[in-house]
């Protein structure tokens, strides 16, 4: 069974059991919960991707896939996904490195294995290497801007 198909599967057997002792107080934490992550002035994809960068700030792996599934459901890419990896480093630092591994591998072997995308990555990836080399060597236009 896959990670994801074993995480949504125990969290819906937990959900029960919580919903089963659940009192009012609680299901209002969980309604506000779920309609937050709708789309208003952001769309879902976008809060999706806040909700995924606060979990990897907290470490939480937990809510960490819960997010990242959601993401990938909502319609974010791999490099929109990169970009919010990008700040989640910087925001929770290195000691992020680990939960990114673990997330990345499971977008990259359970979302969006087999389709379209996984190409479009990684020609992308390409793409970035040879500027980052035409770059280190001084040859690309991205050496000519300088430091402010």
């Amino acid at each position: 069974m896959s990670k994801v198909a074993q995480f949504l599967e125990e969290r819906d057997v937990y959900n029960q059991a919580l919903a089963k002792y659940a009192n009012t107080n609680q299901k209002r934490f969980y309604g506000l919960d779920k309609t937050t992550y709708e789309g208003g002035h952001l769309d879902k994809k976008t809060k999706e991707l806040l909700g995924f960068v606060a979990s990897l700030v907290l470490r939480c792996d937990d809510c960490i896939l819960y997010h990242l599934i959601e993401s990938h459901k909502a319609g974010v890419n791999s490099e929109e996904l990169s970009e919010a990896v990008s700040i989640g480093l910087l925001v929770g630092g290195s000691i992020t490195i680990p939960h990114v591994r673990r997330a990345i591998k499971i977008w990259d072997e359970e979302l969006v294995a087999g389709t379209d995308e996984t190409e479009t990555t990684t020609t992308s990836t390409t793409t970035t290497k040879e500027k980052t080399s035409s770059t280190a060597s001084g040859t690309g236009k991205e050496s000519q801007v300088k430091a402010a």
